[in-house]
């Protein structure tokens, strides 16, 4: 344990944003998962709404530095690249 006042502070200054950054990453997967299963369930207004929600909450994360802005860009790219590729599955197997 530390022994100076403002490095006793600093520990538990660094906790608490460790906490609200877990429960920020936590919560961004979260809408991930969500759009990822609105796009397997093939309603499209519901992936639009889901998608809007994973992106935004994607955006939020990064604007507050709790990851990356090039990771947020990524994680986009690959939730779109993936409702986009079930998407187009689904509406070659129902066209056939």
């Amino acid at each position: 344990m530390a022994n100076l006042k403002s490095s006793i502070k600093d520990i538990k200054r660094n906790e608490k944003r460790r906490l609200r950054n877990r429960s920020a990453k936590s919560a961004m997967k979260t809408f991930i998962k969500k759009a990822k299963a609105a796009a397997a369930s093939g309603d499209s207004e519901a992936v639009q709404k889901a998608l809007a929600q994973a992106c935004s909450a994607i955006d939020k994360t990064a604007e507050r530095g709790i990851i990356h802005k090039n990771q947020a860009a990524r994680r986009k790219s690959r939730l779109m690249r993936y409702v986009n590729q079930l998407l187009a599955q689904q509406a070659a197997t129902s066209g056939a």
